[in-house]
């Protein structure tokens, strides 16, 4: 492409997924970018062509990157989304990093076809794993006045936004009714106004 803004292609399921940050980091930069959403039947064919066989993918001047962090981490730098300095920039990645460490078990959870062994899983992850993960987030973000790191608007706040929108559909609208903390940051990005025009004009899924 040489010169100018690079064409970007975003290659994820008609969902939010782990898309969905990425999604949040265009709205919110007032990127171009097409938002391509592929039919489930058309994964295996098109799943030989992905660099690891997995999306989202995002296609930066036609070459596909892989890894969702990755890619939003690279956006955020582009664009002044990582904080103030190397030490914030290290803080985001610390916070999406343990915020990945959860989502890996509720996955895992979501995934198990036991139903005992569903139900055991459950129970262990809202007496235990759910509040020492969101009590540690509660408190970072109450030292930060509303803000995931430092105070600024940063990546790991849309990030927390999109799992924080997933985690109440997935256990309950008041599963945050402890986190006062967390409710309120993902109020704010959800009122950032592109953020907001994003949320009107999604395709509604599921998750």
């Amino acid at each position: 492409m040489g010169e100018g803004q690079p064409t970007y292609k975003l290659i994820y399921f008609d969902a939010r997924g782990p898309a969905e940050q990425i999604r949040y980091i265009f709205a919110y930069t007032g990127v171009d970018y097409v938002d391509k959403r592929i039919p489930k039947e058309n994964w295996p064919e098109l799943k030989k062509s992905m660099p690891y066989g997995m999306l989202p993918v995002l296609e930066i001047d036609g070459k596909p990157i892989a890894q969702s962090n990755a890619v939003a981490r690279y956006l955020a730098r582009k664009h002044n989304l990582t904080g103030r300095d190397e030490w914030e920039a290290m803080m985001c990645d610390v916070l999406v990093d343990t915020l990945g460490d959860l989502k890996q078990i509720i996955y895992q959870y979501r995934t198990e076809k036991d139903q005992f062994k569903k139900e055991e899983k459950k129970a262990k992850l809202l007496k235990e794993t759910i509040p020492f993960y969101l009590n540690k987030f509660e408190q970072t973000i109450g030292e930060n006045g509303g803000y995931a790191v430092g105070s600024t608007t940063t990546w790991t706040d849309f990030v927390f936004a999109v799992a924080l929108e997933n985690f109440e559909n997935i256990f309950g609208s008041a599963a945050l009714e402890n986190y006062p903390g967390l409710r309120a940051l993902k109020r704010r990005v959800h009122g950032i106004p592109a953020i907001a025009e994003w949320l009107t004009k999604r395709p509604q899924t599921e998750v």
